[in-house]
């Protein structure tokens, strides 16, 4: 005899399970109880769901399954950030980052386990993408960190990105539905100008979130101002050159009027020019957007060098004196290999 696999609850819709509990008996409310505990308060498995009574939690652990994530492993760096290794339900890890400043707590979250993209400076591009996670595995990243910000800091979570394990727009459907639950006043109630998207430049799917009308931000991993350049760190660009990527987010600010961030990660040698920061001027002129001059992070057995804070300044500088609107971002939990680039499941 075949034993079927329970259904996960949080891919049901709420219609559904209230009529299951009908027929077993239950009052109607309790399935909104239910509900409430999925999404508000983010519940990871049925017996935290203290105000339903104990058949009721057997009926649903007997009848469905809820695939959240666990805890694995977390490491505190000394500048407070934290790093959380987190296990899926079928073994697999990923990282979440908890970054605290003085005027915001930031949770960054990973889309996919693994990534396909293979960016030559990033530690997560070694991995072998091995599945993209789901919907609401996205969603328990985000209430796991929120928990942890109230344990820990004693504030509650002000920002989200994704700019974890993974592209996003590659796993386009579950990350957005994880947006609208995280941004439901059914679910984690966050505003959307509150979160940020990352992608390395998947043309199309920029377009679509366009279409979509999004209220979130779109950063664009940039990290070099040209083709040729961005050719060698970043493989995705020769199908995605920055002619069509410009393109996509032109359509993008047209649809929704939210200005660009370009992420560039600066590089001794390579990226680092006066020459550079011109032709990333230019760029600045066919899209509305910003620049973060991000700090390399060390990755091992990967060449690059980070620029010195000399270099980085001067070229900073050149971006203003162009009316670029640039902002220097300094690493935060290096020491514990959760900054910028360096998530590998360690």
């Amino acid at each position: 005899m075949v034993t079927l696999e329970k259904p996960n609850i949080r891919e049901l819709e709420a219609d559904n399970v209230s009529k299951l509990l009908v027929k077993k008996g239950e009052k109607a409310f309790r399935a909104k109880q239910v509900q409430e505990w999925l999404w508000k308060k983010g519940a990871r498995s049925f017996d935290e769901m203290s105000n339903l009574a104990q058949p009721l939690r057997n009926f649903l652990h007997e009848n469905f399954s809820l695939n959240a994530l666990t805890v694995n492993l977390s490491q505190r760096s000394e500048d407070g950030t934290i790093k959380f290794r987190l296990q899926t339900f079928d073994g697999y890890f990923i990282e979440s980052v908890l970054i605290p400043t003085d005027d915001r707590i930031t949770a960054c979250v990973s889309s996919q386990v693994g990534c396909s993209l293979t960016c030559k400076f990033c530690a997560t591009g070694k991995l072998e993408r091995e599945r993209n996670l789901n919907f609401d595995e996205i969603f328990d990243q985000v209430m796991i960190l929120r928990q942890m910000s109230i344990e820990n800091f004693n504030r509650p979570l002000t920002n989200i990105v994704y700019m974890g394990m993974g592209e996003p727009l590659l796993n386009y459907e579950n990350v957005m539905k994880s947006v609208e639950i995280i941004t439901s006043p059914n679910g984690a109630g966050m505003s959307p100008r509150r979160i940020t998207m990352s992608t390395a430049g998947i043309a199309k799917m920029i377009k679509k979130l366009g279409d979509d009308e999004v209220k979130f931000k779109l950063a664009l991993s940039l990290h070099a101002p040209n083709d040729a350049k961005r050719n060698q760190i970043m493989p995705i660009n020769e199908t995605n050159n920055l002619k069509a990527i410009m393109s996509a987010l032109d359509y993008f600010y047209k649809k929704t009027k939210n200005r660009i961030s370009f992420e560039y990660i600066m590089f001794e040698g390579f990226n680092d020019t006066d020459t550079d920061a011109m032709e990333l001027v230019e760029l600045c002129k066919r899209v509305p957007a910003k620049v973060n001059l991000i700090e390399y992070n060390t990755v091992e057995n990967v060449p690059f060098k980070k620029s010195s804070p000399e270099r980085i300044q001067a070229f900073a500088d050149l971006l203003y004196k162009n009316n670029v609107t640039a902002t220097i971002r300094y690493s935060r939990g290096k020491d514990i290999d959760a900054a910028c680039g360096q998530l590998a499941n360690k």
